[in-house]
């Protein structure tokens, strides 16, 4: 019985042993069926009454909230890039234009899986093709964008953010032309290869290269003017990008979204005064100046001298617009406009041209010469070594004496001097379309307190500095009758839509009078036709009447001594009948002779050449032998 008692109790409870000594655990008791079921509707309750209540939120309450969350997460916003606007020659031709390109893009998490969409669905067939995806697409990619394998897989297989997002943005390269992304495009889609996609990204380009670039200027890699007119009519030039808003899903853009689509603004089209033609012949004639000079460079401008144009504007060395990483940047700028150096004796020209207007000399005024002439503490002698000479004021420019040119402009007080020099433009700014007329690059113009071995320097082109355009247009001012124009580089410019934008000239102004004009063509003349000259100056152009000056000037060195190299230049005007056209050339630190009339007179001469009868210039009715005196008997 003991035995029977032990098992039934056994079998009625269960025991856990462990720890001293045993536990009881009981078992729970089964519910009803008929409780179960009432559980089971109470919870069912409960849930469906807070689903409810977020329903009647979200559909209710929170509706609008909700909605346009939504629609924002399927919104996309792309950039609709302008069209930069043209630059366009005198006659039309293309100097910079806008081309279409491509940003090439990879989307690595769609490479990691070449394409497919739902991975679920990948058999090992696509595993495998996904696993080689990136090596195929890299080598293609540098058949078609250059470089190397490894330039492009960190990015091809970068499938995911640093947050563990799906990374879908990988740019790869930019400002592909469309005809090398229509290749690599079609080889990706023949080879079954997925990931590349590519976005608008316009390229600038300058068809001619190097032609003018340093007046046109260049764009950066945002495509922001960065230099030349690109840069200081960038605002005009840019336009204005649109925007296309639309909404999109993983699939693509959903057909009928939403869309918004605010259309772009081409940027204006601006017409130079520069005439390509010209300005290749100049840039070629100048290369060659400043290589036969052995020069550090050079600077040439062509000016039609009744209204201001620039018709060719060079500078050597210079550059390709459409690829400036080798440049130097010296080069990138525009040295007519930036640079100032002492003119040397071109500047006799506009000491003359005042005194004549002053009515203080005539081109016949007699001159006495010395050797010397005692300045400050200093003296001043010429180029030559001579005794007394008995020169006009003609003789006096023509023979480029420093001596009598500061003899003659000592009769003018330097305030009369200083006013007559700023009226001609020198010390201020051009207003030229162009950047870099800085407070820093206008050159210096002594004041009227000035001391007098300076106002004497001054006289023949020493003690002051000018820019090339300065100085040109100064010179057309005074041979042309006596009206400043200044000088200008854009002939017009047109909104995308045909309105005007007004460019801003100055109003011309008188500054000296005809008579002296006339008065100071005749004196320039005498240095190029005088059979009295005897140096490079003295060859004139068949059938034309030609009136120059030549100059050459120290350069300042380290300390301010003058032994910082020389500074040669030419100014050409012609016909001198009736002049029309000029000519300025300047060759920076001459190392093969120095003399301008040397190392600047004949490309000076030959761009005039070229240029009068390519303008229909008609020569001279008679070129007859020059006999106005250059000396006279004391």
């Amino acid at each position: 019985m003991a035995t029977s008692r032990n098992s039934h109790r056994s079998s009625s409870s269960s025991h856990v042993r462990g720890g001293r000594g045993t536990v009881r655990r009981r078992g729970l008791p089964i519910a009803s069926s008929e409780r179960r079921i009432t559980v089971f509707f109470i919870f069912m309750a409960f849930v469906v009454s807070i689903a409810s209540g977020r329903a009647v939120l979200l559909q209710g309450i929170d509706a609008d909230a909700n909605a346009q969350a939504a629609a924002e997460a399927l919104t996309r916003t792309q950039t609709l890039e302008a069209d930069r606007g043209l630059i366009l020659d005198r006659n039309g031709e293309v100097l910079a234009e806008t081309q279409p390109a491509f940003m090439v893009i990879a989307d690595p998490w769609s490479i990691a899986t070449n394409g497919t969409q739902d991975t679920s669905t990948m058999d090992d067939d696509d595993r495998v093709a996904a696993a080689q995806a990136p090596d195929a697409i890299a080598a293609i990619l540098v058949r078609y964008l250059g470089g190397s394998k490894s330039d492009y897989l960190p990015k091809l297989e970068a499938s995911h953010n640093d947050d563990g997002t799906a990374n879908q943005y990988e740019v790869l390269a930019r400002k592909v032309s469309a005809a090398v992304y229509q290749q690599l495009s079609a080889e990706l889609e023949d080879a079954g290869w997925y990931g590349i996609y590519a976005q608008v990204d316009p390229v600038r380009y300058y068809p001619n290269g190097t032609l003018a670039s340093n007046v046109v200027g260049f764009v950066n890699s945002e495509g922001d003017g960065a230099g030349g007119l690109e840069y200081s009519q960038d605002e005009n030039l840019r336009g204005v990008d649109g925007t296309q808003t639309y909404q999109t899903s993983r699939y693509g853009t959903i057909p009928l979204g939403d869309t918004t689509l605010v259309e772009p603004v081409d940027g204006a089209t601006y017409t130079l005064t520069i005439d390509s033609e010209l300005q290749w012949m100049v840039q070629n004639e100048l290369t060659n100046a400043v290589a036969d000079a052995q020069a550090k460079s050079g600077t040439a401008i062509v000016m039609a001298v009744d209204t201001g144009e620039i018709l060719a504007m060079a500078n050597v060395p210079t550059f390709d617009s459409n690829d400036v990483s080798d440049a130097s940047a010296d080069d990138l700028g525009n040295r007519a406009v930036t640079d100032a150096y002492e003119p040397g004796s071109v500047q006799k020209v506009l000491t003359m041209a005042a005194l004549l207007d002053a009515g203080l000399i005539t081109p016949d005024t007699p001159v006495e010469v010395p050797s010397q002439i005692s300045s400050g503490d200093r003296a001043i002698s010429d180029a030559w070594t001579h005794g007394t000479l008995y020169l006009t004021a003609r003789g006096v420019l023509a023979q480029s004496s420093n001596i009598g040119t500061v003899e003659l402009a000592r009769q003018m007080d330097k305030q009369t001097m200083v006013d007559y020099l700023s009226s001609f433009g020198l010390g201020n700014s051009t207003g030229i379309e162009l950047p870099g007329e800085t407070e820093g690059s206008l050159g210096i113009l002594p004041d009227a307190d000035m001391a007098d071995y300076t106002r004497d320097q001054i006289a023949f082109g020493q003690g002051l500095s000018v820019t090339a355009v300065q100085e040109a247009a100064a010179l057309a001012a005074v041979v042309n009758g006596g009206v400043y124009h200044a000088p200008t580089i854009v002939s017009s410019a047109v909104t995308s839509s045909g309105d005007q934008i007004t460019v801003e000239h100055s109003e011309a102004r008188r500054v000296i009078s005809a008579e002296a004009s006339e008065a100071i063509v005749n004196m320039m003349e005498a240095s190029v036709a005088s059979p009295e000259m005897t140096t490079a100056d003295s060859t004139t152009i068949p059938g034309y009447r030609m009136a120059g000056k030549s100059g050459t000037a120290q350069k300042a060195g380290e300390y301010g001594n003058y032994d910082g190299g020389y500074t040669g230049s030419y100014v050409a005007v012609a016909p001198a009948d009736d002049p029309q056209l000029l000519v300025y050339v300047v060759i920076d630190e001459p190392t093969n002779g120095y003399y301008g009339g040397v190392v600047a007179f004949p490309s000076a001469r030959e761009i005039m050449m070229q240029a009068l009868p390519r303008y229909g210039i008609a020569p001279s009715s008679s070129v007859p032998e020059y006999t106005d005196p250059l000396t006279y008997q004391p």
